[in-house]
């Protein structure tokens, strides 16, 4: 796009503790309006502590700038939401910091169109990412593209069909949704979906949330990043 875009990254205190360790990384996508600075403040402060009491194994977070309504894909528009992501700042962080290089220590995260775009890219690519939590997620604006025939090669319905009928490598999946949410029916709807394909999931429904990233985090803290971490030790038989 010839633009720069920036991305903001939380580094756990063993990286500067042993300078020869590397770590796994979960990407962060923020929702509808964000940028690369709107996840950190609800989900570090917790993140930090949890890793510095052992409550949670070293991880390096990276969230990303999706742009404001970018929705993680390349439309037509020329907005190279997914080329940004998947073909520049993967391997930027890769290069650039001390990761694990390979899906079986990669995970992906996002809010509301960050939800959207977790979805997406977990049965996209399959090969780049093991584990997957789409909070809030926006499936009901999927389910309309579907219903008047548009993007259907990059819509999470199409994607998820089509990884279902050759579900390989495996990925975990996590979905959150408040009850309060504008997204509950959307998600539930999807959840049915994803059983009626036979991909496994598992789901959190948080009583009372509505459509905020601080409520839903204040109430999470570090589950996700719990379930990823987990992804990690089963995919990597650890």
């Amino acid at each position: 796009m010839k633009i720069d875009v920036g991305y903001s990254i939380y580094l756990p205190p063993a990286y500067a503790q042993d300078p020869a360790a590397r770590f796994p990384v979960v990407y962060w996508l923020h929702g509808g309006g964000g940028n690369e600075l709107t996840g950190a403040p609800a989900i570090v402060p917790a993140a930090h502590q949890a890793i510095a009491s052992g409550e949670l194994p070293p991880m390096i977070i990276v969230f990303i700038n999706g742009g404001p309504a970018w929705h993680y894909d390349d439309p037509a528009a020329g907005q190279l939401g997914e080329t940004a992501f998947i073909t520049e700042l993967i391997p930027l962080i890769d290069r650039h910091y001390r990761t694990i290089p390979d899906r079986l220590h990669r995970a992906i995260e996002g809010m509301s169109m960050g939800g959207r775009g977790t979805a997406r890219n977990i049965f996209k690519y399959p090969e780049l990412f093991c584990s997957a939590a789409p909070l809030a997620a926006g499936f009901g604006n999927e389910q309309k593209a579907v219903d008047a025939g548009q993007h259907l090669d990059n819509n999470v319905f199409f994607l998820a069909k089509k990884y279902a009928a050759h579900p390989v490598p495996p990925v975990r999946l996590l979905l959150v949704i408040g009850t309060k949410d504008f997204n509950h029916a959307s998600n539930l709807d999807y959840m049915k979906f994803l059983d009626e394909l036979r991909l496994p999931f598992s789901k959190i429904v948080l009583e009372g949330a509505s459509h905020s990233n601080p409520e839903y985090y204040a109430r999470l803290k570090v589950t996700t990043l719990q379930f990823h971490a987990e992804s990690f030790r089963l995919a990597t038989g650890r």
